[in-house]
């Protein structure tokens, strides 16, 4: 008696790959996805489930081609978008680091003498002008730049943190964790919403302290019944164990006088840290992220004065964490438009600067066309910076009728919105006016 061999109908992996062979991904990810598909039909046959294997192969490359780095359009409202890569670069910065890797460039070598230099010493003379630092160091993001300030200073020894500063950021990125990673150990000290200049001055009698770290909280602030440690105070008490203070300010403002602005400094930036002032406040390192309110590439920028970064730069981390000259020519670019107080040509100071008059005059004809309703809303700077604090702009709101809202992130240039109270959002803060109307025909086609 004959049995009926339930996965003989099933193609070869040689067959089926060849039926795709039309696909754009390369042969060897086709071969994968179609493997993988067949492994997925056989366990639907042992379940008893319908089998399409060319189906759930096509399914696994759509959803791979789709998961390349591809443009995105962000109506969110969220200027940086830490999900979208945040800072969007300038057209200097991307010119400059185009020719950078098209090209052998002088990263380490000085063409005046033919000899090695240290690398990104443009970028530093630009980061002292600019903040009033001794010396800079670029490392590839700001959590690599505190870890390596805290393992070239304190691994070994105690690190006091105020108990409100312990943060926690998106990507699962935990303070005390980088913390034990540099081989410091972490001594918390005060209370979640109060720490005093004693509550320092304690924690370096009691333990050997190798730096004094103060951390400003990027996504959340603690109001009320509060008080922390002024900068100058902790560099008095840093002096005083001749130790190094830490300030790891984040987001990324260099100076909160904000000189390269043509207006006062807005609202939502009030009370931001920077990097100038902090320095001058006593700080001996100050770190911050290079893709937040800089605007530019990531980065971890690390500032302070001679020694410090210099103890730094001859860690054996410095080499593991270092950034390549792409990223070096997009960052010399970025802060030469601070130097030049030309900002405009930075996208992120672009839309943060958008008058409201201009983004309610696209929002009302979008709405128009669209059939949608202009509102009053509220644009987020995103990204760990200035938590709390928002940009009124109008928005465009929609009903989101069939699923409106998952039919634009599969469009062939995928739509981010927001959806709030049953309703599809646009916020144009974050749209290049050139693709407004890209935006209402992949609305229209969605419909």
């Amino acid at each position: 008696m004959t049995v009926d061999n339930p996965y003989r109908d099933l193609p070869s992996v040689d067959q089926l790959a060849a039926e795709l062979e039309a696909s754009p991904l390369p042969w060897p990810l086709v071969v994968d996805a179609v493997r993988s598909a067949l492994e997925q039909s056989r366990q639907d046959i042992e379940e008893g489930r319908q089998v399409d294997p060319r189906r759930k192969a096509e399914d696994l490359l759509r959803t791979l081609e789709r998961s390349d780095a591809t443009q995105v359009i962000n109506a969110t409202g969220v200027l940086l978008h830490t999900n979208l890569g945040r800072a969007v670069w300038s057209a200097p910065a991307i010119e400059h680091a185009a020719n950078v890797a098209a090209n052998y460039t002088n990263v380490e070598i000085d063409v005046e003498t033919g000899q090695r230099t240290r690398r990104g010493s443009y970028v530093s003379a630009l980061l002292k002008t600019l903040t009033g630092a001794e010396d800079a160091l670029i490392v590839n993001n700001n959590a690599a730049g505190l870890l390596l300030a805290l393992a070239a200073t304190s691994a070994g020894k105690a690190v006091p943190v105020a108990r409100g500063e312990l943060i926690e950021i998106g990507g699962s990125y935990r303070l005390p964790d980088v913390m034990e990673a540099s081989g410091s150990r972490l001594v918390e000290i005060g209370t979640t919403n109060r720490t005093r200049a004693d509550d320092y001055a304690t924690a370096l009698q009691l333990h050997r302290c190798g730096s004094i770290l103060k951390v400003h909280p990027s996504n959340y602030r603690v109001e009320g019944f509060a008080e922390e440690t002024s900068v100058a105070k902790l560099a008095g008490l840093a002096r005083s164990g001749d130790i190094p203070l830490i300030y790891d300010i984040g987001s990324g403002l260099l100076d909160a006088d904000t000189p390269w602005l043509d207006i006062a400094t807005p609202a939502w930036l009030r009370g931001e840290p920077a990097a100038r002032q902090s320095l001058a406040a006593g700080a001996d390192l100050v770190t911050f992220s290079g893709d937040k309110l800089l605007g530019g590439p990531q980065a971890g920028i690390i500032v302070g004065t001679a020694g410090a970064v210099s103890i730094l730069r001859k860690h054996p981390l410095a080499r593991a964490l270092r950034v390549d000259g792409v990223t070096y020519a997009a960052l010399a670019a970025t802060l030469g438009a601070y130097a030049a107080r030309d900002i405009g040509q930075i996208p992120f100071w672009r839309q943060a600067l958008m008058s409201k008059k201009d983004l309610a005059e696209r929002a009302s004809e979008m709405a128009n066309r669209l059939g949608g309703r202009l509102e009053d809303g509220q644009s987020t700077i995103g990204a760990g910076s200035v938590p709390g604090m928002t940009i009124a702009s109008p928005v465009v709101v929609l009903a989101d009728e069939d699923h409106l809202y998952e039919s634009l992130l599969g469009a062939e240039v995928p739509i981010l919105t927001r959806r709030e109270s049953g309703s599809l959002v646009i916020d144009l803060r974050t749209v290049d006016p050139v693709f407004d109307q890209s935006i209402m025909d992949t609305i229209d086609l969605c419909r």
